[in-house]
């Protein structure tokens, strides 16, 4: 059997590996061995499975590998955040961001090669689209963090507590193979990461989330950047065919599937003269009213020939106070990682667009910014009639 023809155990779930070695009439809890050596234990080498026959790896090595992508290169930001460089099967290159923080570390993770879903605020979308990460490309890169930040030492703390799927990509496109990485990570025989600290973040792919129910018991976040369908479909084209009313009521379905009582993370980029005003923030506390969620802030962060601008301290203080006051739980992200491009929004790797939708956006760009102000002059003369 050639290499390309043999399955990768990265990326195979309890189940998966559990199937394989019924099909290779070895008992089922091999599978929790091989998934604590590859996810445990960092270990990439069949051959260095010990607890395991060396008749059975040398049958395992016939059938299987263990492939990961690979790491291009590493940024350290000023406030100790890292980004890492990824490169995919196809090519493409993502990116992954680490942000340590008093009694946590997050690993933000992408799940797609660029983005065709193209919200206004955001540079990957800028880019086009190219490719779905597989399961083992997603897991791999939570593979990556923990050997390069030393957790597999023994000796080391796990300095990942978090994962939060708000890298490059709309995660619930890559349905099939995101649901599969988040309940890897939360599987005890691999990370073990909890239910309540890995997070699927979606732009508001309705009927996917509502697939989602009895397949994982991931938290959810909902970027939603808009208090009404109007604004919103202006920046996030998404909106045009999934309204906020009904992906509030998908969301919602969702929490209720989960076992435990959780409720959604709100996520609000705060866009001067866009969506920033005092009446967005009463706007948004009224669409919530119903809604029982957390409200995470995030200032904008710019990127490269981009038209918007971060509001002013005192818009994003009078915003949250207004949501605080609504009775809301509201937190304000705070920029990190600026220093090194991986930002919220700022993320861009390396994508070879099949869409070409980052050419025409150069094109747009080199036309004097003609089109670009158009779009940012327009949302603000909105934003004033709201």
């Amino acid at each position: 059997m050639s290499n390309k023809q043999k399955i990768n155990l990265a990326g195979l779930t309890l189940e998966g590996l559990t199937n394989l070695f019924t099909d290779l009439n070895e008992r089922p809890f091999r599978a929790g061995q091989v998934m604590k050596w590859i996810h445990q234990r960092g270990i990439t080498d069949i051959g260095l499975m010990s607890d395991i026959s060396k008749r059975l790896r040398e049958r395992l090595c016939e059938v299987g590998e263990i492939r990961l992508p690979h790491i291009l290169s590493e940024f350290v930001s000023s406030d100790g955040s890292r980004k890492w460089i990824v490169e995919v099967a196809s090519g493409s290159q993502v990116e992954m961001v680490y942000i340590p923080e008093a009694g946590r570390g997050t690993l933000c993770i992408s799940s797609q090669a660029g983005c065709s879903l193209d919200c206004a605020f955001c540079a990957t979308g800028k880019q086009g689209f190219d490719s779905n990460l597989s399961v083992a490309e997603i897991v791999g890169q939570l593979w990556w963090a923990n050997k390069l930040l030393g957790n597999f030492d023994q000796s080391s703390p796990n300095v990942i507590s978090n994962v939060v799927m708000m890298g490059m990509g709309e995660p619930l496109l890559n349905f099939n193979n995101v649901i599969n990485s988040v309940n890897i990570m939360m599987q005890d025989s691999a990370y073990g990461l909890s239910k309540r600290k890995v997070t699927i973040s979606t732009s508001g792919v309705v009927p996917a989330i509502k697939k989602m129910s009895g397949l994982t018991e991931a938290s959810l976040a909902l970027s939603l950047h808009a208090p009404n369908d109007r604004l919103r479909s202006q920046i996030m084209p998404i909106n045009k065919k999934y309204s906020i009313a009904e992906l509030l009521s998908s969301a919602k379905s969702y929490m209720e599937s989960l076992s435990d009582s959780r409720v959604p993370l709100i996520e609000y980029t705060l866009i001067k003269g866009i969506n920033d005003h005092r009446q967005h923030a009463r706007d948004l506390a009224k669409l919530l009213a119903s809604f029982p969620c957390k409200i995470n802030l995030i200032p904008f962060n710019a990127f490269e020939k981009s038209n918007f601008e971060r509001p002013s301290g005192s818009s994003i203080t009078n915003f949250r106070e207004i949501l605080k006051k609504a009775g809301y739980t509201v937190t304000v992200r705070t920029t990190r990682a600026n220093d090194i491009g991986a930002a919220c929004g700022q993320l861009v790797g390396g994508v070879s667009d099949r869409t070409q939708r980052s050419v025409r956006y150069k094109r747009t760009i080199d036309k004097s910014n003609e089109s670009s102000v158009k779009l940012v002059g327009k949302l603000a003369t909105t934003a004033e009639r709201i």
